[in-house]
């Protein structure tokens, strides 16, 4: 079932395609803040962005991409993924990231599929890029530069001869391929998921009409593996989409860490990280040498967590739990979401596995619901989610906008709609079994 969906821009404008969201979004706002890095060290705004989109779309178009060739990017997150990503995606080209961890073997199988004569890189994973074997045409690096490379300010200063920007993004179509999702290859080689502008715009509308109430005036945080469904579109699309401003974190490791500064409205975490945000909590009033501050903090997280039962239950917190309630978040609570740089967090999310009941009631219990989604690459990410109105720890909710969900008589959980993709790259064998 193909439906046309289409996203309702800010600007007032119906768009199809990525690129169109791309050319509303940067002309609302252009002086505000699109890309960052953790501290600000390096900001692009949207006008900034779009510039360099056009420059780097430009230059690619002189190596010989266009529409519908693979482009492959091994980036951490950085700005520059952004950049390079969303001007192959104005070629009509179709980039796709590769896991920074990923053996050379892992990357021959990717490169051989996808079929990219291109990769963009940076010195620390060129070995690695090498050593798949696979010849490719062009190897561009973002920063330094080495033998038999190019430079992406190279490829910027060396555009293709009259080349026609908007007629490239304008010829893009909703059924192009956007994207490759390969999926973690646990049941033989990794399968290329092919999304299309479509799939995304449909992922999008249902986001936005569902759990990711986000725009201009929203904050959010890239820092999962850009090559997993989850940040293609939470920390990617939906900044082209809804122009929420994104703050890098190249290593996940540092999220904590990067949270403060970057104090996000909107927020998607794997359990593990919502978890380590539990512990963190924990380990810090471990060590609390005041026994007063430490009972304090003990009593306020005890009542933080009664009120989100109650509320779960339906019960009413009573007159005494809700004064006790707002008095421990006066004290405690709100000082400890600032902490977190958690204190502007709107919309949280977490998903890619299922989270322990108890951790969302904690989380319920410090102030912030987060709402649980279930998807996967094949859905283009979110397919289900809990409303953040009405969590309920332990499920995942209700269907996105314009699916339909059924459970087959094995068990198995059958989805329909605009998200779906329409196959794997090159395997109609799986293609076939899937869908």
């Amino acid at each position: 079932m193909t439906t046309d969906i289409g996203y309702a821009h800010a600007s007032g404008k119906t768009v199809h395609t990525i690129p169109e969201a791309f050319q509303e979004t940067l002309t609302l706002r252009p002086g505000q803040v699109a890309l960052r890095t953790v501290g600000g060290t390096r900001q692009f705004t949207w006008r900034e962005y779009g510039e360099r989109v056009r420059s780097i779309a430009a230059g690619l178009a002189a190596l010989g991409v266009g529409r519908g060739d693979a482009v492959g990017i091994m980036l951490t997150n950085r700005p520059e993924f952004n950049l390079v990503d969303t001007a192959a995606l104005h070629l009509g080209a179709t980039p796709f990231s590769i896991y920074n961890t990923s053996s050379p073997e892992q990357i021959a199988h990717l490169f051989t599929n996808a079929e990219n004569a291109v990769v963009i890189t940076e010195p620390a994973f060129l070995d690695v890029v090498r050593g798949a074997g696979v010849e490719l045409e062009h190897i561009v690096l973002v920063e330094g530069s080495a033998a038999g490379t190019l430079t992406l300010a190279e490829v910027e200063a060396a555009p293709l001869a009259d080349f026609d920007f908007d007629a490239a993004w304008q010829a893009v179509r909703p059924d192009d391929v956007a994207t490759l999702i390969y999926t973690s290859g646990t049941t033989g080689p990794s399968k290329g998921v092919e999304l299309t502008h479509r799939n995304v715009v449909a992922q999008i509308v249902g986001l936005v009409e569902g759990p990711l109430t986000v725009g201009l005036d929203d904050r959010s945080v890239s820092y999962l593996p850009a090559a997993h469904v989850a940040d293609r579109i939470s920390g990617h699309c939906a900044n082209l989409f809804t122009g929420v401003q994104m703050t890098c974190v190249p290593d996940p490791r540092e999220i904590a860490a990067a949270l403060p500064d970057a104090r996000p409205t909107a927020f998607f975490g794997v359990p593990r990280v919502w978890q380590k945000i539990k512990a963190g909590i924990d380990a810090k009033l471990a060590t609390e040498a005041s026994p007063v501050k430490k009972a304090l903090a003990n009593w306020a997280i005890g009542v933080g967590a009664q009120a989100a039962r109650a509320d779960l239950a339906g019960t009413g917190r009573g007159a005494l739990l809700d004064v006790q309630h707002k008095l421990a978040d006066a004290l405690v609570l709100s000082k400890l979401r600032h902490a977190l740089g958690f204190d502007e967090l709107r919309v949280a999310a977490s998903g890619a596995a299922a989270i322990p009941p108890e951790t969302l009631e904690y989380l319920l219990g410090l102030g912030f619901t987060v709402t649980e989604v279930w998807g996967m690459s094949e859905t283009s990410g979110v397919g289900t989610y809990t409303p953040l109105a009405k969590p309920k720890p332990g499920t995942v909710g209700i269907p996105l906008r314009g699916v339909e969900v059924r459970l087959a008589e094995d068990g198995e959980l059958l989805l329909r709609g605009g998200i779906v993709t329409h196959g794997y790259r090159k395997m109609p064998d799986k293609t076939a079994e899937a869908i």
